[in-house]
Order: structure tokens, then sequence, then C-alpha cells
């Protein structure tokens, strides 16, 4: 099944939108929003494989909001102007809805969707090589990235993607790629300690409450399933106790 997120802020079109991806067999509706801010909200903790996107939007209109976001899902846009669809292509979008649209539309769009994502999964090869230097080789914007894993500070789940934080670069280097995946490859030294964080536990500077400090800016959760793990960790190299 593919994960929809629907996105408009007129009601009725929300509605239709809904409907149209319910009438589709291998579309399921993940989610639902009207405005971009509720959009960013879901998919800090929810995943999508596309997104179903209104272009004119108050405070963030949808072409923004896409290019805003890390690593978003596969776009579709939908807008009753014309003027938006050269920019929406330029954004990768697999296709542009002009409203109103009918199922029929809705379905070529959707078909394309899934040709997208089908030669997405064709072309994945393993998507990260262990090798005995102490590297992974991930791929990131069609280029095999080589990263020095005792330099990785700590890796950040944004929906089917990863963002990889490397101690000395500016930015994060984004895969397509799990955190299942990833924690089969990291070794030891790193821990899962959130469904969206794992941690080089040698880069951690304090313990507070339920999160781990990195560094004057960095403060990562812990979650309540990885707590105990952690926590048995902390006590077999805590000193002091009587």
């Amino acid at each position: 099944m593919i994960k929809c997120l629907a996105i408009d802020d007129e009601p009725l079109a929300l509605k239709q939108l809904v409907a149209y991806i319910e009438k589709v067999p291998y579309l399921e509706l993940a989610g639902q929003a009207s405005n971009a801010v509720e959009a960013r909200a879901f998919l800090r903790d929810n995943t999508a494989d596309v997104m179903f996107c209104d272009i004119n939007m108050p405070d963030l209109n949808g072409m923004d909001f896409v290019k805003s976001l890390a690593a978003p899902p596969l776009v579709v846009f939908t807008t009753a102007y014309a003027d938006y669809a050269v920019e929406g292509f330029r954004v990768n979008a697999v296709d542009y809805l002009l409203k109103p649209f009918g199922l029929d539309e809705f379905r070529r769009a959707a078909e394309r969707v899934k040709e997208r994502l089908s030669t997405e999964a064709s072309q994945q090869t393993e998507p990260a090589i262990h090798s005995n230097d102490d590297s992974l080789y991930v791929k990131s914007d069609y280029r095999v990235v080589r990263i020095t894993v005792s330099k990785i500070r700590y890796v950040e789940a944004m929906s089917e993607y990863l963002r990889i934080h490397v101690e000395g670069e500016p930015k994060p280097i984004t895969t397509l790629l799990s955190m299942k995946k990833m924690e089969e490859w990291l070794p030891d030294t790193f821990m899962r300690i959130h469904r969206s964080y794992i941690v080089n536990l040698q880069q951690v500077q304090e313990v507070n409450k339920n999160r781990i400090i990195l560094d004057a800016d960095t403060y990562l959760p812990i979650g309540d399933m990885y707590r105990e793990a952690f926590q048995q960790y902390l006590d077999q190299r805590f000193l002091g106790r009587s």
C-alpha cells in the first residue's frame, strides 16, 4: 500500500481528495491536514510515501512547504491556478492536478506515483556498505558518499529518509534508508534512544532527565521504549555508587 497525506485548506476539496484516495485500491490514507503547519507536524511523527498537496494555502503555500522539507515524500500538487505548473516540476513533483479534477485524472496521477516508487525501488541497491576501515558508503543525491563511522554524531529519521549528522560537516547527509538497516550496520558504540534517533554514545556529554545532551545546541529525547536499555548502559558505567 502507498501511504498518502492529503493537504488542502478548503474543507470540501480536502474531503474530495480523501474520497479519491479511498477509491484507489493501492492507496492508503495515512493522514490529512488543512495547512502546511499541520502537515509538518504530521510528518514529524509519521511517514507518507506521497503528499497530495494544495499550493494556495494561508501562511505557507504548498510549494514553499515542500521546498522547506529536508527529505519530502513524493508530491502531487493540486491547485486551481495553472501558473505554478513549471515551478512544480522544478521541485520534482510527480504530477500536477488542476482543479477541478475528476477521479480519472486523480487515478492517472496515482499511477504515476506508483510507477515512480516502483522505479526507485528497482534502482535501490544495498544503500549502505560497511567496510573494514571504519567507513559507511551511502547514496545521497545521486552520489555515493563515504562517512567515517566514528565521526557520526547521531542519526535522525525523517519519513522514509535518514539524516546523518557528521562531525565537521555543515549540514547532515540525507539518504533513503531505514533506521533498522542503519542499526544493523552501526557498531555497538551506537544506540537507538528514540524511534527517530540513533546516537553515538561516545558523543554524549550529559544525560539530563529524559534527554541526551551532545553540546549546548543539541538535545535528543529518550523514548519510553528505549529508556530501560539506555539506563542499563549507564548503570554499567556509573561510578560512585555505594
